[in-house]
């Protein structure tokens, strides 16, 4: 595939924050044209996939270890400041923290130009098959370790 039909990843900007564009859509929103509050969760699914994956970290592979891992939010504090739009593009910002153990830290913004729209803090944790807490791979420690210090 050319790299003009490879969708979106974002970039890691030198304050280690990740940014991802995205649209809203029509089917993103409600009757009245206004983003459906439960949206932005998926907005903010998709910065942490796409972060993740400039990290080197792709859900694919974790899925093929043995034993497979994954990651499952296990606590999100959202903050709803503005509405969006259909049509809007918005800019979703995810800054890791250092993991501590099977959990990962995690602050996201929602951006449109220079406005907040909503802001979340996530908790989430490396799980294995059976959705035991399992402290991740070295390798993946090291892969956010750069991240973080770069």
């Amino acid at each position: 595939m050319s790299d003009m039909m490879m969708p979106a990843t974002g970039s890691i900007g030198p304050d280690k924050t990740h940014r991802l564009p995205v649209r809203v859509y029509y089917e993103d929103t409600d009757f009245s044209g206004v983003v459906y509050h439960a949206r932005y969760l998926h907005f903010f699914e998709r910065g942490r996939t796409e972060s993740l994956r400039a990290c080197g970290i792709h859900h694919s592979e974790l899925a093929a270890l043995e034993p497979s891992l994954a990651f499952a939010v296990r606590r999100m504090a959202v903050e709803f400041v503005r509405a969006a739009r259909v049509d809007d593009v918005l800019m979703v910002g995810t800054c890791f923290r250092p993991p501590v153990g099977a959990r990962l830290m995690m602050e996201q913004t929602l951006h449109r130009a220079d406005e907040l729209v909503a802001s979340a803090t996530v908790e989430a944790v490396c799980i294995d098959g059976t959705g035991s807490a399992k402290r991740p791979p070295h390798w993946m420690r090291d892969k956010w370790r750069e991240y973080l210090v770069g």
